[in-house]
């Protein structure tokens, strides 16, 4: 009988130290692990050291955690360890533009996005057609001040539990987090917003960028933070516009690559393409 072969995505991060790629690469050649792809990558700035694998083995789970987890304590490494193309559960919050919603749950029906979304939540149910068009559960919370906030955030918290979410996609979810949300679901809550900040801040920031001439727009995807869109940065994206753009032509262009932004955002994370250092990323694309 043929032994059914498993893929595994493997990340590490650890203190930079000699002799780590030779050790892991020994441990997985012990578990009948054959890589299929590698990234690795030192960082002269915090001294730590990154790695993402992806191996084929025919061992069990069991097995090949018993081989690296001598390298793991050894190195004292964060680490994990899971299923190539696994759905990543994932709860995504919104307001009332539709386009980066739209992308996420069309793309996650198509299978280009590795996620599974269990739920949308609003603060409008203006968006509750669209879930459900997807085939997707809705619930709309009303913020209008503290209470209802930390109400809706207690309600998310039950929620996240109770699914075991992994990923939390804000796409165009116009309220502010609050701190003890954002620090207990630290990296682990993804936000898309407009490249002007700070320069064009408010809700209506493609007319400023218009009234101001600008020659490029484009969108930052972060990790959310207790300070306002300053998050380590995933991924970011620019289009060139010229003066004959109307503002409507720049909404349009605004939320093409803030929809392409989010995605590929969300792609990488749930492909376990993240790693964090410290205030910034690094991203094995």
């Amino acid at each position: 009988m043929t032994a059914t072969t498993t893929h595994w995505v493997l990340t590490l991060v650890c203190e930079d130290k000699p002799g780590i790629v030779h050790a892991i690469s020994g441990a997985i050649v012990t578990a009948q692990g054959n890589i299929t792809e590698s990234h690795q990558f030192s960082s002269d700035d915090t001294g730590r050291f990154f790695m993402r694998l992806q191996i084929e083995s025919s061992a069990t789970r069991e097995q090949f955690e018993s081989e690296l987890l001598p390298i793991i304590t050894k190195y004292n490494m964060d680490w994990k360890l899971d299923l190539v193309g696994r759905k990543m559960r994932t709860l995504v919050l919104v307001s009332k533009s539709a386009h980066c919603l739209n992308d996420l749950l069309f793309r996650q029906r198509s299978g280009q996005l590795p996620v599974e979304i269990k739920s949308v939540f609003g603060n409008h149910s203006d968006l509750n057609e669209l879930a459900e068009f997807y085939s997707v559960p809705f619930e709309s919370h009303s913020v209008i001040d503290d209470a209802t906030k930390k109400s809706f955030e207690d309600r998310l918290r039950e929620y996240i539990n109770e699914n075991e979410v992994e990923l939390i996609v804000l796409a165009r979810y116009m309220q502010i987090l609050s701190p003890e949300f954002c620090a207990e679901f630290s990296h682990r809550i993804i936000n898309i917003h407009h490249s002007f900040l700070p320069g064009f801040k408010g809700a209506n920031p493609y007319a400023q960028a218009h009234a101001r001439g600008v020659k490029l727009i484009g969108a930052t995807a972060h990790f959310v933070t207790s300070d306002l869109d300053e998050g380590p940065i995933i991924e970011q994206n620019v289009v060139r516009v010229v003066h004959s753009h109307s503002k409507n032509d720049l909404v349009a262009i605004g939320q093409d690559i803030e929809s392409k932004t989010l995605t590929q955002a969300v792609r990488w994370f749930a492909e376990h393409r993240v790693l964090n250092d410290g205030d910034r990323t690094i991203i094995f694309s």
